[in-house]
């Protein structure tokens, strides 16, 4: 049985923290070659560290020379991402940051599985709703990204000039019921400009974003603040720890509240299951509790490596369903077509709409009139309550 009054805990990170940056690379490159050609394949990964930037993995574009051409924008994308981002600081700098590039051709032997329709790899990705939010997300990690991203908004636009791109946050929900009633504590780390900036200097510049973010009978005398406890933050993103494409897993899904498969999705085309599969996994979660036969689900598919069909499909509500757990995946089976093939096509995924995902949750976000965040749209419910 599960609980009902419990604290759970999820945190975030920005756009400017170390792996974030290299999210962000990855994600950037990848955008940049199905701009050129919608079924381009991408296996991007990326390292930062001091003055440096590294970027290696798998590339494939029918046309030879526009392969070539893509590979030498490179290093101007990699430039542009640590701009937009907000670096201009003496070791980590967009103008003089020191780039390598080996990015090479896609093998011939991953290719030939994926040209048949079947997906890019054996493994398993898991979705997962609750009804604890509006965005049908789990509300620790919702708004741990809403903090961050409220705060980089306003670094942004110069309203908190002090401010840098390197931050953190950590929310700490209590439920009563199962519902989120009260902050217990929040956590928030973020970079700044002046040595001599104390912790109560940027609780102060922080703290008035933090409430406009959370709702306001959440924050309560009982909630503790933890705002730079370490003291000084100067010294930060690739310079002060180095970064690398992929570990931002849980941020980048359910905070923890839900399995994942394991598998990182930036810098990977939609070829790539570990990605386009936790996208459609997630799809059909949502419209699940979005048409009220469950309050929370979960759904695992898996695949083989070169085999367009699932090896399986698992729900579980957790014991809030409306309807029996296995008559709902019956449903789900006719409900969208899971092979490879079929998520990119119903979910419309062959577009460079990933480098927005890489910062704040590829989940939790409104879907865009461009196609941004389209496994976000709840357009199955009906199909999914008629047969109940």
């Amino acid at each position: 049985m599960s609980r009902n009054n419990y604290v759970f805990t999820s945190e975030s990170v920005s756009e400017g923290h170390p792996d974030k940056v290299c999210d962000r690379i990855s994600d950037a490159i990848l955008d940049a070659f199905i701009a050129v050609e919608p079924n381009a394949r991408v296996a991007c990964e990326t390292f930062a560290t001091t003055k440096r930037v590294v970027v290696g993995g798998e590339v494939g574009l029918s046309d030879p020379k526009k392969l070539k051409e893509m590979m030498g924008n490179v290093e101007s994308i990699v430039r542009d991402c640590i701009r937009d981002i907000g670096y201009e600081q003496k070791k980590f700098h967009w103008e003089n940051v020191k780039i390598h590039n080996y990015l090479h051709e896609q093998s011939a032997h991953i290719a030939q599985g994926v040209d048949k329709d079947g997906a890019g790899d054996q493994g398993i990705m898991f979705g997962y709703a609750c009804n604890e939010t509006d965005a049908l997300m789990p509300a620790p990690i919702q708004y741990s990204h809403a903090i961050l991203r409220r705060l980089a908004e306003v670094r942004k636009s110069g309203q908190e000039s002090t401010l840098r791109p390197d931050a953190k946050s950590q929310i700490s929900l209590r439920y009563e019921n199962g519902k989120p009633v009260e902050v217990t504590s929040i956590v928030l780390s973020t970079q700044h400009e002046h040595k001599k900036q104390t912790s109560q200097d940027i609780r102060a510049i922080v703290e008035p974003y933090i409430r406009e973010v959370l709702p306001e009978s959440w924050i309560t005398p009982n909630t503790e603040w933890w705002v730079n406890p370490t003291g000084t933050f100067v010294i930060g993103g690739p310079d002060g720890d180095a970064g690398l494409t992929g570990r931002k897993i849980i941020v980048d899904t359910y905070g923890g509240a839900a399995p994942h498969g394991g598998g990182a999705f930036s810098g990977k085309d939609p070829t790539k299951v570990d990605r386009s599969a936790a996208y459609a996994a997630r799809y059909l979660a949502k419209n699940v509790v979005a048409a009220g036969l469950a309050d929370r689900c979960t759904i695992q598919v898996s695949y083989a490596i070169g085999v367009a069909k699932p090896m399986s499909i698992y729900v579980d509500t957790h014991g809030t369903g409306n309807v029996p757990d296995a008559e709902l995946e019956k449903v789900i089976w006719s409900a969208m077509d899971l092979t490879p093939r079929g998520i990119r096509t119903h979910l419309d995924l062959n577009k460079p709409i990933y480098a927005r995902t890489s910062a704040y949750g590829h989940f939790g976000r409104a879907p865009e009139s461009d196609g941004g965040f389209s496994w976000e749209k709840t357009d199955l419910v009906d199909l999914l309550k008629k047969p109940f």
